[in-house]
């Protein structure tokens, strides 16, 4: 085969720094908008961005030719950096050091987006704490919960 070709989607999850509710509902559009033009510039597409008050969660279509780490790197500094534009409740806002990745098969992707679709309604009896541990037993993930929060 002469050229390289893929089709990986990757289900990225992180919150705020130290799960800070701060992230409103009236700037969640444009911060996922902001988002998902980051994405473009890396070569990946955003299949969907969503998330409520403490953290996001985003679909994506990754590209062959950067690697995880660094898409999720100019996601945060990106993002982060444009939201501190948005108000002064924001000019002290960060994200967390870390970040969940799941790798999400091709036939599989369509549940997933519906589950980050439905954030709000999701976590009106879930926190974000209960949600990740969750999808960490699914995807057996090894973790110390001694790292997991910051």
């Amino acid at each position: 085969m002469a050229s390289s070709l893929s089709k990986v989607y990757l289900h990225i999850v992180f919150s705020t720094k130290r799960r800070a509710r701060v992230l409103e509902k009236a700037v969640r559009p444009a911060l996922f908008a902001c988002m998902a033009g980051v994405i473009r510039q890396q070569g990946a597409y955003a299949v969907i961005i969503n998330g409520v008050e403490d953290h996001v969660h985003l679909l994506v279509s990754f590209p062959r030719t950067i690697t995880i780490a660094d898409l999720v790197k100019e996601i945060k500094r990106k993002s982060s950096k444009w939201i501190k534009t948005r108000g002064p409740q924001f000019h002290h806002f960060s994200w967390q050091t870390g970040y969940g990745v799941f790798s999400v098969g091709y036939k599989g992707y369509e549940n997933v987006a519906r589950y980050i679709e439905r954030q709000e309604e999701h976590h009106r009896s879930r926190s974000f704490k209960e949600e990740l541990l969750d999808h960490l037993e699914k995807y057996e993930v090894e973790y110390d919960e001694r790292y997991l929060w910051d």
